[in-house]
């Protein structure tokens, strides 16, 4: 049974919201969709709100699942959901900085290996309208 992390794509007019990771060392300075682990006993969508929640300071609205299962390091699958802000102003409380991704920004930070094809994913999507 793999551990599920979960991920906030949050799209505001066509702009993606990109987070810019901490640690651990072996990760820091990558690029990711905020989220993380699903608590015991909290439903994916619950986790995903607490966790924006948590590190960026806003409550969100969670929409459509964004693919299947995305591996991550062995044991670990991500799910993604695109969300919009709700409440609040995004601030970077567990991320060395954020950035609003515009389309033709899409690709330019430096995506960590397991989100980059969820970005390609939803800037497929996101192209379809």
């Amino acid at each position: 049974m793999s551990i599920v992390v979960v991920a906030a794509v949050i799209v505001s007019d066509g702009r993606v919201l990109a987070a810019q990771r901490a640690e651990p060392p072996e990760l820091a300075g990558g690029w990711e969709f905020p989220g993380g682990k699903v608590d015991p006993g909290e439903s994916e969508e619950e986790a995903l709100v607490r966790e924006c929640r948590e590190e960026l300071g806003v409550e969100i609205a969670v929409g459509a699942r964004v693919g299947g299962d995305w591996p991550l390091s062995p044991g670990y699958v991500m799910r993604a959901w695109l969300a919009t802000v709700e409440a609040g102003e995004p601030a970077a409380k567990e991320h060395l900085a954020l950035r609003w991704l515009a389309p033709q920004e899409y690709f330019a930070v430096d995506w960590l290996g397991a989100d980059l094809p969820v970005m390609q994913a939803v800037a497929d999507l996101l192209a379809q309208g």
